[in-house]
């Protein structure tokens, strides 16, 4: 449990240093240092350091799981770490490297491998392909820098449980969290890639970064399904074990499947002085015991567990909030819920002196536990886009959380030998029409878990702790009109600055307006006009309009050119984003994807090498309901074109209405066809939309019909009105 963070050229290093440092004090509360060349200092308290006025600085804050070491270190480089090596003990006796601890052993084993290479440590290309080599002998979490002459090199574990930001808005700086930067003036911060190790040249100012291999969803395994239980179960004992701190420690529990399996599996292999655990679970103290805590006092009674109950009242709830949404950083309703939540449990282990907490996130990623997986046309793919991304959504919460009570949040199911198996595990082993996560139920009912616990439904943390229930009735007593207004008053700021992939049609306006919904800055909009009518990747009738819907709505568009042919237009949408991320300091992208995995594997590839996130807040959504939320929220929209059977040119160029979705369920369950359109069926173009200052009047229109079930609309004259004309 650690925090890092340095400056790189700029006159007040030292002093931004410092502030930093208090800023992460949660992190570490028992020594804290600094250093730059030629020197380094540690002091108790950050208050405490005197630091010489300095352009380039790297600091520290610690509270030692391990071996008392204090950091930075100072070998052949300057090393300053936040990690939980599991591995470590044994890596120094395979390598030969002796090591007072996990962070020790890193920054020797870095140091061994240049060494024995006879790496070129000017260049760093080289640095970083050694460095990558090395961290891939590890088993644990991490987030580092190391200052090698005039190169810093800063990274994190390839999943992303422990953070990293950075900025050069002003020279370089990163920090474990973001909070921490932002308080010393930083602008355009990011967050690491896990896949991405960067390095940042003290002298030119120039960076360089190196891709690190992710996991791989093929070849699958081969097996039958018992045999791949046991081999689930047997891996995820190890990961269980080797995660065993030598003193007592909690694991967050709701009775579910996840943290059920995590806190058998610990009775069962934590028969060794030491290992005594606690499970905690929290609530809000209502007229009914909120589902969660009623399941884990049922669960702890039946298998033996001793439990810890914590609830809370509503007036609690909102003194909670004004610590818990700042400190994640963010008002998104379900990520606060299940921070509440998260932060009531370790508040109660932190009152018994607990400095480990187990959870079992990551088990519905690799699994296929969301109800959203149910109507996924390629599970594996999913699974993989989910573990690829849960450092964009979960870990971040959940360190800050866990940081802040100054507990380790140590996580099995994502350790990564578990979740490179996880991965090529069969879909159908995954899950089925009725039920989901059926390997890992086996897996409960292997090890002795009573079926009555290892077949409960999933429920989402904050409806199982009815903390969401509690947001609400706040909400309403102090008179917000949406949760997300009423968190604002805690932490006033967007969540991210995103640009919107947009393509005039319904889908990609409504990702747009959940995401503003969300307390998301929308700064952009960006529109790919295709040569060719017949793009793979790309919305074309009237897609000249874009530019009138963003002016409906006040917000930039970048427009780009592409010819359309296959793959390489990518090349263009590429462009296109990073013009986005250059003009408008963009931090992400919004997509209106359903269920192409055709666009979305592309679509993520590019913003991975361009650093940006990528949110598609309606994937895998129920597409009858989509389409009936969409008017029920004020979303006026035509079909601009029709291509399937069942329809034809008197479905274009009129507002589609209630009879018409009814219509499109009833030729759904007749032939098959898609109610939102999802295969091609039809696109559309919106006219209205609660986000619109204005609305769009078309005022003429051709309709091209190219045979009985295909037609199109070409809008030839369209104007913005004010909403209160007709």
């Amino acid at each position: 449990m650690c925090g890092i963070t340095g400056f790189f050229n700029r006159e007040s290093a030292a002093e931004l240093t410092l502030k930093a440092l208090h800023i992460l004090s949660d992190r570490g509360r028992d020594s804290t240092g600094a250093a730059g060349p030629g020197w380094v200092e540690y002091a108790a308290a950050a208050a405490k350091l005197h630091l010489p006025h300095e352009n380039n600085t790297i600091g520290h804050t610690l509270h030692s799981m391990v071996n008392f070491t204090r950091q930075p270190l100072v070998y052949a480089g300057i090393f300053a770490s936040n990690c939980e090596i599991y591995n470590w003990k044994e890596l120094a006796e395979t390598c030969r490297i002796e090591a007072s601890n996990d962070s020790d052993l890193l920054v020797k084993l870095i140091e061994k491998r240049l060494q024995d290479g006879n790496v070129n440590t000017s260049d760093p290309t080289a640095v970083m392909q050694n460095i990558c080599d090395a961290l891939d002998m590890l088993r644990g979490v991490y987030a580092f820098a190391y200052w090698l002459e005039d190169i810093v090199y800063i990274a994190r574990d390839i999943i992303g449980l422990k953070p990293l930001w950075y900025s050069f808005s002003e020279g370089f700086a990163f920090a474990s969290e973001k909070k921490a930067l932002k308080a010393t003036g930083y602008t355009d911060i990011k967050e690491l890639n896990p896949r991405e190790i960067l390095a940042y040249d003290i002298k030119s100012g120039t960076v360089h970064r190196y891709t690190r291999n992710f996991f791989y969803i093929t070849p699958r395994h081969e097996g039958t399904f018992e045999q791949i239980a046991e081999q689930v179960q047997l891996l995820l004992e190890n990961a269980v074990k080797i995660r065993f701190p030598d003193e007592p420690f909690g694991i967050l529990f709701s009775g579910g499947l996840d943290s059920t399996i995590l806190a058998y599996m610990c009775k069962r292999l934590g028969k060794i002085p030491g290992k005594d655990f606690k499970c905690y679970a929290a609530g809000l103290m209502d007229v009914q015991e909120p589902p969660d805590i009623a399941y884990a006092r049922r669960v702890a009674q039946v298998i033996g567990l001793e439990l810890v109950v914590y609830q809370i009242d509503l007036e609690q709830v909102e003194e909670y909030l004004k610590t818990v949404v700042p400190l994640v950083e963010d008002t998104n309703v379900p990520k606060v819920g299940v921070a509440l939540t998260m932060y009531t449990a370790c508040k109660a282990a932190k009152e018994e002196g607990m400095r480990v907490m187990f959870s079992g996130s990551g088990a519905d990623e690799l699994f296929a536990g969301y109800d959203r997986h149910k109507r996924s046309t390629d599970i594996s793919r999913d699974c993989y886009a989910d573990i690829l991304k849960i450092y964009e959504k979960n870990t971040y919460r959940d360190d800050v959380v866990a940081m802040y009570h100054n507990i380790e949040m140590r996580v099995p199911y994502l350790d990564k030998r578990f979740v490179e198996y996880g991965l090529r595990i069969p879909p159908e082993f995954k899950i089925n029409a009725t039920e989901n996560k059926l390997i890992l139920r086996r897996v409960g009912e292997r090890i002795g878990i009573p079926a009555q616990f290892t077949r409960r439904k999933k429920q989402a943390a904050q409806y199982g702790s009815r903390f969401d229930k509690a947001i609400d009735r706040l909400t309403r007593k102090t008179g917000y009109d949406t949760k997300t207004e009423y968190l604002k008053q805690f932490y006033d700021y967007p969540n991210l600055k995103l640009g919107v992939l947009f393509s005039s049609g319904k889908d990609s306006n409504y990702a747009m307006y959940i995401m503003q919904q969300q307390n998301y800055a929308i700064e952009c909009l960006i529109t790919i006009k295709s040569i060719n009518p017949d793009s793979y990747m790309f919305h074309t009738p009237n897609i000249g309009l874009a530019q009138l819907q963003a002016e409906a709505m006040g917000i930039p568009l970048i427009e780009q050119i592409t010819q359309g042919e296959k793959e390489t237009e990518l090349e263009d949408l590429k462009k296109a984003m990073l013009q986005a991320k250059q003009e408008f300091g963009i931090e992400g992208v919004v997509t209106g994807a359903l269920y192409s995995n055709y666009q979305r594997e592309r679509i993520e590839r590019i913003c991975d090498e361009l650093g940006l996130k990528v949110f598609s807040p309606l994937w895998h959504i129920d597409q009858e309901k989509e389409m009936r939320q969409l008017l029920a929220l004020g979303f006026r929209f035509i079909f601009s074109s029709v291509a399937a059977y069942g329809l034809n040119s008197k479905w274009v160029g009129r507002i589609i209405t209630e009879n018409d979705i009814d219509r499109l369920v009833k030729l759904n369950e007749k032939i098959g066809l898609n109610v939102a359109g999802e295969g091609g069926e039809f696109e559309s173009f919106v006219v209205d939309a609660p986000m619109y200052k204005k609305k769009i009047e078309i005022r003429q229109f051709e309709v091209i019909e190219l045979d009985e079930y295909t037609a199109k609309v070409t809008i030839t004259d369209a104007v913005l009105v004010d909403k209160a004309e007709e």
